[in-house]
């Protein structure tokens, strides 16, 4: 279940993460119940600057996603955490100085969106770098489980402060917490990563990326799918917030422990993905994407704060399910030298979407009903999941091809060829030794 940790490098890497991303969480819900408090309770103002710090995605990801090909992936995750920490310090200052208005925390959201544009290919593709690719699955399982540990931290923390001592000084305490992993990235031994090929300098660096990603059926429908999950189901920070304030008549603590019961769920789903012998497969993403759909319409239904507490727990595991599943696939399905570039678009599609979603889904909660974003969102999670095992069962074609015996090998070898994959599969491989176990009786 921990076999990631046993890499000198990924401890390092791990335990400055939770530190770091404690103090994350503590700001997204500060930087929430702030833009709610300076626009008496408007939901479209969220979506707005959810739409602006997710927005830079749009047009920096894939270019991130280059510069991870390109260059040491550790030193440019330490400017994009240098960057993000002085993002942080600004509005720290201007929020307990009394001088913040909405349109502060529209630019410094759009800077802070910029960096992790940046930040995002570099550190998903910075992962197999530290472990390798045999423990890749369970390295990315292990960051789902500090991601959402932090996450259940985060929010009951910062929601806890907020009503003690306001938003300011939780945006100056996250400053502090992004010294962790600057320091664990400076620590990390660089002779001990697995470093991959760098791409070389060229023009249509971009543009073979996205050809990689279209050429590949099982690539694209995933992208696809993701997309249409991201920009309208995982709208949490807007319906959380806005059903806990406008629905549920209640304060900050009560959006945080909202957030901190989808946490959990999403740590449990973390915690089962750890123990995952075998990678992920297609099918069980597809899967989890309509499964969340469905849970997703069902928090929105529910009728008392405390059942909506309850529901998310397992449509935050869900969740985990459906992004680590996309994640090992991306990851152990490319070649080396197009990772930061497919994990760029993949980052594209992941939240590129937000600028289009979220003042939509903010504008349905004003106008329709706070439960609205749930359940909408729900609904089409639901149908892109479904949409996509159905295309794939009607577009999918397979096989069966049997090779002449190579020396050395008395039996052909059989192999199943299907456009979802990138190599054949091998299923039968007999070999001399296979050959001659067989003429044991007991075998």
């Amino acid at each position: 279940m921990f076999v990631a940790l046993r890499t000198r490098n990924y401890r390092l890497w791990a335990s400055g993460q939770i530190v770091s991303l404690v103090g994350t969480w503590m700001q997204r819900v500060a930087q929430d119940w702030l833009v709610l408090t300076l626009s008496n309770g408007n939901a479209l103002a969220v979506g707005i600057v959810m739409a602006l710090q997710f927005g830079p995605t749009l047009f920096l990801s894939v270019w991130g996603g280059v510069l991870a090909d390109r260059y040491d992936k550790r030193r440019i995750l330490i400017a994009t955490q240098v960057s993000m920490a002085l993002c942080a310090l600004v509005l720290g200052l201007l929020d307990v100085g009394g001088l913040v208005a909405l349109w502060h925390v529209y630019l410094i959201a759009f800077l802070l969106g910029c960096a992790s544009a940046i930040d995002a290919p570099a550190r998903q593709s910075f992962t197999i770098e530290m472990v390798g690719k045999e423990s890749l699955p369970n390295a990315i399982a292990l960051n789902s489980m500090t991601f959402n540990t932090a996450r259940i931290i985060g929010p009951a923390i910062s929601g806890v402060l907020i009503t003690l001592i306001g938003t300011g000084w939780v945006f100056l305490l996250n400053v502090g917490t992004f010294t962790g992993v600057l320091i664990a990235l400076l620590m990390m031994n660089a002779r001990e990563l697995f470093t991959a090929p760098q791409a070389e300098r060229g023009k249509g660096q971009v543009r073979e990326g996205f050809r990689y990603v279209w050429g590949r059926t099982d690539l694209r429908v995933l992208m696809v799918a993701v997309f249409m999950v991201s920009t309208f189901g995982l709208n949490f920070p807007i319906s959380l917030a806005v059903l806990a304030r406008n629905t549920f008549e209640r304060g900050a603590d009560a959006y945080g422990l909202l957030s901190t019961t989808l946490a959990v769920g999403t740590l449990a789903g973390a915690t089962i993905a750890a123990k995952r012998k075998t990678p992920p497969r297609l099918r069980t993403f597809l899967g989890a994407a309509a499964a969340f759909g469905a849970f997703e319409i069902l928090v929105g239904l529910m009728p008392t704060y405390v059942l909506v507490a309850i529901m998310l727990v397992p449509t935050g595991a869900l969740t985990l399910t459906f992004t680590t599943a996309a994640m090992n696939i991306l990851q152990m399905s490319v070649p080396s030298e197009m990772r930061g570039r497919v994990m760029g678009i993949y980052m594209l599609c992941f939240l590129g979407g937000t600028p289009l979603g979220s003042p939509v889904l903010g504008w349905l909660a004003d106008v329709l009903d706070p439960r609205a974003p749930l359940v909408i969102g729900g609904a089409i999670s639901l149908v892109s999941g479904i949409g996509a095992a159905l295309y794939l069962m009607r577009h999918q074609r397979v096989r069966l091809k049997v090779r002449r015996p190579d020396a050395g090998r008395y039996l052909p070898v059989v192999e199943l060829h299907n456009v979802l994959e990138p190599h054949p599969v091998v299923v039968c491989d007999a070999t001399e030794q296979a050959v001659e176990a067989s003429r044991d009786p007991r075998s």
